[in-house]
């Protein structure tokens, strides 16, 4: 299905639930310096084609313009005529929509992400043991543990995606880029959100476990 084709209502929704979600992480600091990016995908899905709204580039996300987003297609390129630029982290989500098939990809920049994927960076992962918010992924699995990836943080950042693609954990909905950001996916906006907000939790959870410990 062509851009064109997917209703206007969907599109509307989309764009609505974005604004939403923008001012609730810009009020928690969650894009300092312009950082950070939201998309949300619209329309049908295959891996070959689909649609997405990403947030784009060099824009202050603590306001609200008729500007913030813009429409791309399964490469990246504008869905429409528009001199907006998409994020430079786009290439990402596109990685990440392919092989998941998500509604939502939410990607921040937080203190304790990026201590944690410095402090577990020689591991490559950051492992979390029995935690309670372990079930905000759907595990359920009496005193579960995970491990969230941690990948390299390349200037040229379509070489992340080949990370992605050797990394991603179908289990494990977000990974983590070394000293830069939080990606985190769900079915919606909801879930996306649902999930963020729990890896947030665990991060901040493991870098005070693990300075308690090492105190010992």
């Amino acid at each position: 299905m062509s851009f064109a084709d997917i209703m206007l209502e969907d599109k509307q929704r989309v764009l609505r639930e974005f604004t939403e979600v923008k001012a609730d992480f810009a009020s928690r600091g969650w894009f300092p310096g312009t950082s950070g990016n939201l998309s949300m995908r619209v329309g049908p899905f295959t891996p070959e084609q689909f649609h997405f709204a990403v947030t784009a580039s060099g824009k202050d996300k603590t306001k609200s313009t008729p500007e913030d987003f813009l429409f791309v297609d399964q490469d990246g390129n504008r869905s429409e005529a528009t001199a907006l630029k998409p994020s430079a982290e786009t290439s990402l989500h596109r990685e990440i929509y392919r092989l998941t098939g998500a509604g939502a990809i939410f990607h921040i920049h937080s203190v304790h992400n990026n201590l944690v994927s410095e402090l577990f960076w020689e591991r490559r992962s950051v492992r979390i043991d029995g935690v309670e918010l372990i079930k905000a992924f759907d595990i359920w699995d009496e005193d579960a543990v995970i491990e969230i990836p941690i990948l390299p943080n390349y200037a040229d950042v379509p070489r992340i995606v080949p990370e992605i693609t050797a990394n991603l954990n179908p289990r494990i909905p977000g990974l983590l880029i070394r000293k830069h950001g939080l990606c985190a996916w769900g079915k919606d906006a909801f879930e996306a959100k649902r999930h963020l907000e729990a890896f947030e939790f665990l991060f901040e959870y493991a870098y005070k476990w693990e300075l308690l410990n090492r105190g010992r």
